[in-house]
């Protein structure tokens, strides 16, 4: 079944705010309309309560633009369909860790948190389901080195991570690792819309991939994982090519039916959030890692909208338009 193909749409571009933030209206997918719908429809509305999150935005170079890693997270998926690697705190996020980098207070600046704690367990967070989801691992034996992970090294240790098994906490302890939180860069704050039935206060971070290491899929976990060109999926995202792309991938891997027609003739919108959204967007346009990285950003706190226009559900959210790290050149 295909779906139209649909893009964020920018509100009185005449009366946008003079440091570049524009309103701007992004689709809703298919599967979230019956909720919009009746949250509209109830007068006093309570959103449910949020889980605190974290996600990581892998990046590389490469000839055709700057890289990054997207994952299939399943069809009812509140951080989306497609998506960068992430997921909810646990208790575990909580212990104690050798801290290489950055302190838990200098992080707490950071990110605008008077809580150390909570600090700290988004950062943990973020360190462990990059590990979980990828085998990418943010630690290592001090503050100038890190784990080298040769193949299925660490696999099962992953698995038993992932389960809960196995704390985070112990494997990093068993081998004398530390936590290099330096190796980490905060994005932004994204709150799930009020009408959502699982919400989530997820923080996003950036990060490059150690040397040695590699990300790859976790068996029972992961159905499709891929290095993507962010300007790619940008321009081509009013299209139904990832969603094609992702349902081939799967059927090649082996994997259900089901899952394959969950993406495929579906527009990116229909596949992801805003916030994976508006994060390829920047993406798309930076220079390269260096500048995207090391971008001076004035951390924002996004909670988009819930509104009805024309008789379609869509989110109203106001984003940043200036490029992260320098733009592209053009007409080179």
């Amino acid at each position: 079944m295909s779906h139209p193909a649909t893009a964020p749409i920018a509100i009185a571009p005449e009366k946008n705010d003079p440091t570049g933030v524009v309103r701007r209206l992004f689709p809703i997918s298919p599967q979230q309309r019956e909720a919009a719908a009746q949250w509209m429809s109830i007068p006093d509305r309570t959103p449910r309560a949020t889980r605190r999150a974290s996600s990581v935005v892998l990046v590389k170079d490469s000839r055709v633009g700057v890289q990054t890693w997207l994952g299939y997270r399943g069809p009812d998926s509140p951080l989306g369909q497609v998506a960068f690697p992430g997921g909810s705190f646990e208790a575990n996020d909580d212990a104690a860790y050798v801290w290489h980098g950055p302190s838990v207070g200098e992080w707490a600046k950071k990110m605008s948190i008077d809580d150390h704690r909570l600090a700290k367990m988004w950062v943990v967070c973020a360190i462990r389901e990059l590990f979980e989801e990828t085998g990418v691992l943010l630690a290592g034996p001090d503050s100038l080195s890190t784990a080298e992970i040769r193949g299925g090294e660490l696999r099962e240790t992953r698995q038993a991570v992932a389960t809960q098994d196995l704390s985070f906490s112990e494997v990093l302890a068993r081998r004398g690792w530390g936590l290099r939180t330096d190796l980490l860069r905060p994005l932004s704050r994204w709150i799930s819309p009020d009408f959502m039935h699982r919400r989530f206060d997820t923080r996003f971070f950036v990060a490059v991939v150690p040397p040695g290491q590699s990300p790859s899929l976790l068996e029972g976990k992961s159905q499709w994982g891929e290095w993507v060109v962010a300007k790619d999926i940008i321009e081509q995202r009013a299209t139904s090519s990832l969603g094609d792309h992702v349902a081939e991938a799967i059927s090649v891997l082996g994997g259900s039916s089901s899952t394959q027609a969950e993406t495929v003739g579906r527009p990116l919108s229909h596949l992801t959030t805003p916030a994976v959204e508006a994060i390829l967007e920047k993406i798309s346009s930076t220079r390269g890692c260096v500048a995207y990285l090391s971008c001076t950003r004035n951390l924002k706190t996004y909670t988009p909208e819930l509104v009805k226009v024309g008789g379609e559900y869509l989110l109203d959210i106001a984003t940043a338009n200036a490029p992260e790290g320098g733009a592209i050149a053009r007409g080179r």
